[in-house]
């Protein structure tokens, strides 16, 4: 019994180091947003053409006032296309974006089911109105997004210093709803602050995280348009355009809001959905990420590999292996405090590592986030709990046999 105890313990002991090379360089991160600043671009950036592409499924009460915040950028209009795909959809989604001046495309296809599909209908449609080579770069939004005024001019600011995928600054348009809501934007803040923002500064490639993202023709004619459908289908084009050698730049000035869910049935949809997206990226291409680490683009594939190999679960087989060798010790009669010490530790480190992470991004980002004080305050003490909900999810990917991709019912709909 001793023998298995002690083999419980170098387990943990394993398990801990594994987790702590992952994320050993991560609090590098959060200094170095706070210590240096990014250069603003000097002078006007030339104008481009622009597409913008929106995949939506039944979202007429959210998708008029993407559509407004779009027209009312002070972009010149003239450059600007915007392009619809009504993808599966029941609802007035179609007429309500011909209504708003958008060109649009349906889709109805049982089969084919998700987002990257969706994209890659509608690329197909834009180059046989136009060619491959009329548009500059194409920007990718979900139906409930909000853009602030200058979205655009910021983002081809970026676009211009030689970025050919551009990611931006995600917010939220419901924080305050609820815990779920809160944690989400909270990650999404963080997400934007301490990861995209330093590791433009260090020179890392940035992750496109599902919308708020633009990318040029050259890109788009080299993927041979989206062919990208796991279920995370932007972290796949994330990965594959970092294994091209591609760093994907970050621009903090272009704000995006979009709307969280709030119930934990969809959240638990949603982020299952995901974490087993991350698996599908991790088989497929994670041998590559791996062997890459020893390339030029070194930094990125060891930064990719790390943002998608399935921590949560390794956090869990270090607790669950702990926990079990405590256990067994309060059986075999072994002095209980060190042991219940050490058995408590297993929960609040990762609570307390989690709460600090959760206290830097609010008090950094206080402004930004739309949501009283108080719930500023209180989200941040339920942001590691949300967190930790990635535990039993990320379990369940892994055991899930199917998991499929399902729309998400938008309902804040915002000017």
């Amino acid at each position: 019994m001793d023998a298995f105890i002690h083999f419980l313990e170098i387990a943990v002991s394993v398990l801990a180091v594994v987790v702590t090379v992952m994320f050993l360089y991560q609090p590098l991160y959060l200094v170095i947003p706070l210590l240096f600043h990014r250069k603003k671009p000097q002078g006007e950036a030339p104008k481009r053409r622009f597409a913008i592409l929106i995949a939506a499924r039944n979202e007429e009460a959210v998708l008029p006032h993407l559509l407004d915040s779009i027209k009312a950028q002070d972009y010149p209009e003239a450059l600007i296309t915007t392009y619809v795909v009504a993808d599966n959809c029941t609802d007035s989604t179609a007429q309500v974006a011909r209504n708003a001046g958008a060109v649009v495309f349906e889709r109805f296809n049982k089969l084919r089911v998700g987002k990257g599909y969706a994209l890659d209908f509608l690329l197909d449609q834009i180059k046989e109105q136009y060619g491959a080579e009329w548009f500059d770069g194409y920007f990718v939004f979900d139906a409930d997004n909000l853009l602030q005024r200058d979205y655009i001019t910021r983002m081809n600011e970026v676009f211009d210093q030689g970025c050919s995928i551009v990611t931006s600054y995600r917010n939220s348009k419901n924080y305050g709803d609820n815990w779920i809501s809160a944690g989400y934007a909270l990650w999404f803040l963080r997400d934007a602050a301490f990861l995209n923002a330093p590791r433009a500064q260090l020179g890392i490639s940035c992750v496109v995280a599902g919308t708020g993202f633009l990318f040029s023709g050259e890109i788009m004619r080299r993927c041979g348009g989206w062919p990208f459908h796991t279920l995370t289908e932007d972290t796949e084009f994330t990965v594959h355009n970092i294994l091209q050698g591609e760093k994907i730049g970050y621009c903090g000035a272009a704000e995006i809001f979009d709307e969280q869910p709030t119930r934990l049935s969809q959240s638990w949809r949603q982020r299952l959905r995901w974490a087993k997206g991350y698996l599908q990226v991790l088989r497929k291409d994670g041998g590559r990420l791996a062997a890459g680490i020893f390339s030029k683009n070194g930094p990125s594939c060891f930064d990719m590999l790390m943002s998608i190999l399935p921590a949560m679960v390794l956090t869990f087989c270090s607790v669950l292996f702990g926990s079990a060798a405590t256990v067994l010790q309060l059986i075999l009669g072994k002095n209980i405090l060190p042991i219940l010490v050490a058995f408590a530790a297993s929960f609040a480190v990762p609570y307390l590592l989690l709460l600090l992470v959760g206290i830097i991004t609010t008090a950094t980002q206080w402004h930004s986030i739309r949501a009283t004080a108080f719930k500023k305050v209180l989200y941040t003490f339920t942001f590691p709990l949300f967190m930790l909900t990635y535990i039993p999810i990320s379990i369940a990917a892994i055991f899930s046999p199917k998991v499929e991709w399902k729309p998400i019912e938008h309902k804040v709909a915002v000017s």
